[in-house]
């Protein structure tokens, strides 16, 4: 798992059939992250009587590839890379365009 991301940080698509999209971080398993909005797809839900769940086609989000996704800067409004840095002692990621995250 990658310490450059993590839960609720703003990320980029770089590639793939959402190429360009805007979305954050729900989920991260492994590699994979699952990202809020992106990559949906098609998936047939069986009924379920006993938990009242109606059958039919559903749109469910998919992890995506942790190396198709990039740190999205609101100052510049481009992607960018992140880096890490010490602040009174104690380690800090921040953004390469000068925006520290926490």
């Amino acid at each position: 798992m990658s310490c450059k991301f993590r839960v609720n940080d703003e990320v980029l698509i770089i590639t793939g059939k959402d190429k360009g999209k805007k979305g954050f971080i729900k989920k991260i398993v492994g590699n994979k992250v699952l990202i809020d909005g992106i990559n949906l797809v098609l998936k047939h839900q069986k009924p379920i009587p006993s938990q009242n769940i109606l059958g039919g086609k559903i749109y469910k989000e998919s992890y995506i590839d942790i190396s198709n996704v990039s740190h999205f800067c609101k100052n510049s409004s481009k992607k960018s890379k992140i880096g890490f840095k010490f602040v009174n002692k104690k380690k800090v990621r921040y953004l390469k365009c000068n925006k520290l995250i926490f």
